[in-house]
């Protein structure tokens, strides 16, 4: 062990009761958690009235990491944590109030973290879009975390916080100017920019390979209500965008998006959470705007082919080996910096009733969705828990974003993050 090493697990022995820190980043040295650490030096530094720290398997990667950043980031505080090391994991939740992880594929390397936040009462949060990880999880800890008063809010990225949010927003909105909530809500990519990453498609594989060895997790994958419990209280079945559709609120044809199973999700278990406050008959589903005419058409038709041809290539082993070794990102691999600064997302979340009343939210990002963007969403989402909502008003157990932090999150996000929540007027 190195002399640095030592002194870096000396630290969190020192600290591993006191509590010290407000927020802590586990998997600093990953993709996303190394644009999450710049995003944080710029945002906040590391001497100020916040006090955070990164964390890591690595003390090598995590010097290296800090090192980069000059001597702005000199104190900036490591601790040495496993995803497989319980007793490290333990000491590192000992020492904060909050954790973010960036370290997935969740199904593999996230249940440990998860289970520790749980056991000590740990807010915690993640960048999760494995439904079927977070049902499992759901199973094993919600009680646990219901009794040490631990929130676990998962999926605080472009997954799911634009969809969730911008429901939120969109409902808050229709009680203020119609007096009931919208029955009937849906989100469309009107615009979006960005690239993918290799976590991102080790994800995406996981849940494939999950879903193929196991019908139980098949089915459970299907399913939009995974997340609500077998007593949820929706009498309307839900629907999706399988293929090329005509949308006549948006004049325009439209085609399946890929987050659309993660989001779902999210959104209905929001209104669960909130006994049903978007009401029983509820429905939301997603997709993205191809256009108008026979053009639109087209693209639509083209779009869902390729969303098809993916997914049958990643289900099956000897193409998705092939994809994996000459097309796809690997682990560690994703968008530029440069890329990341020109992306940007543009959705619109519209909601309608039942006497012919709608109305639309637009939600921006400023950067790359699933990475620039990702990275300040998920940075305000924990300093939220941290800092904004005390224990005694929002209590433990499996949450959503808009169900933890509401209103709070929305205006951190638009202060903070590069994120608008705008009403748009007919």
């Amino acid at each position: 062990m190195s002399n640095n090493e030592q002194s870096i697990n000396h630290e969190a022995s020192n600290q591993e009761t006191s509590n010290q820190y407000d927020l802590i980043i586990f998997g600093a040295t990953s993709f996303v958690g190394q644009i999450l650490t710049t995003y944080m030096i710029e945002h906040l530094g590391t001497n100020g009235d916040i006090s955070w720290a990164i964390a890591a398997r690595s003390a090598s990667k995590l010097s290296e990491l800090r090192d980069s950043y000059g001597d702005s980031a000199s104190q900036l505080p490591m601790i040495i944590a496993d995803s497989q090391d319980e007793g490290s994991l333990q000491a590192m939740c000992n020492q904060t109030r909050v954790i973010i992880s960036t370290v997935g594929p969740y199904a593999l390397y996230g249940e440990l973290l998860l289970k520790t936040c749980a056991e000590t009462g740990t807010d915690y949060t993640d960048l999760t879009g494995e439904a079927q990880w977070i049902k499992q999880m759901q199973d094993k800890y919600q009680q646990t975390a219901k009794d040490s008063g631990a929130r676990i809010v998962n999926s605080c990225g472009f997954d799911s916080i634009p969809s969730d949010m911008g429901v939120f927003k969109m409902q808050q909105q229709a009680n203020q100017q119609f007096g009931h909530p919208m029955p009937h809500a849906k989100l469309r990519v009107k615009a979006i920019k960005g690239g993918a990453s290799g976590g991102t498609v080790a994800s995406m594989i996981e849940a494939l390979k999950a879903a193929k060895a196991d019908p139980k997790v098949r089915r459970q994958m299907g399913n939009p209500y995974i997340l609500c419990g077998k007593d949820h209280q929706y009498q309307q079945k839900a629907a999706s965008v399988k293929g090329p559709m005509f949308d006549k609120d948006f004049n325009a044809w439209i085609a399946p998006f890929i987050m659309e199973a993660i989001n779902s999700r999210i959104v209905l278990h929001s209104n669960a959470l909130m006994d049903m406050a978007y009401g029983k008959d509820f429905t939301y589903d997603e997709g993205v705007l191809t256009g108008k005419g026979l053009k639109g058409r087209l693209a639509a038709i083209t779009s869902t082919a390729g969303f098809g041809a993916l997914g049958l290539g990643l289900y099956i082993t000897p193409i998705r080996k092939v994809l994996e070794k000459f097309v796809l990102p690997a682990p560690g691999e994703g968008p530029s910096p440069e890329a990341q600064l020109k992306g940007f997302f543009d959705v619109r979340v519209y909601g309608a009733d039942n006497q012919g009343n709608n109305l639309s939210v637009k939600v921006t990002g400023d950067r790359d969705p699933g990475y620039g963007s990702t990275a300040k969403m998920l940075a305000q989402a924990g300093l939220c828990l941290a800092m904004d909502i005390k224990k005694e008003d929002c209590a433990g157990g499996f949450l959503t974003p808009s169900t933890a932090m509401g209103d709070a999150l929305i205006k951190r996000l638009e202060d903070h993050a590069g994120l608008t929540f705008t009403v748009l007027e007919k």
